[in-house]
């Protein structure tokens, strides 16, 4: 790997874990439930990015499929919570 491509990956980690580390902040203190789930979608949007750059630092394959299984899930929660905010329930009877 060249010493740029290196320095690039090193340095978006240290902007998502800033980005993780304010959405962390934000899930903590958040005023409303809304603002709870908008740092959770944040957060699990930096940790799949960060996975992602350690896998394009590394060279392996395996943590691009691990990031698409962060993402589905985060996505599938993410869904489920803002429809129990709306409706109250996730299931419908």
């Amino acid at each position: 790997m060249s010493a740029f491509l290196d320095w690039a990956v090193h340095f978006a980690l240290a902007c998502f874990a800033t980005g993780m580390l304010c959405a962390a902040i934000r899930l903590m203190r958040g005023p409303a439930a809304q603002d709870r789930i908008l740092a959770f979608d944040a957060l699990y949007i930096n940790g799949m990015l960060s996975i992602l750059m350690l896998g394009i630092g590394i060279g392996s394959a395996i943590y691009f499929d691990i990031a698409l299984l962060i993402a589905l899930f985060g996505f599938v929660g993410s869904a489920a919570m803002a429809k129990f905010l709306l409706r109250g329930e996730v299931i419908e009877p």
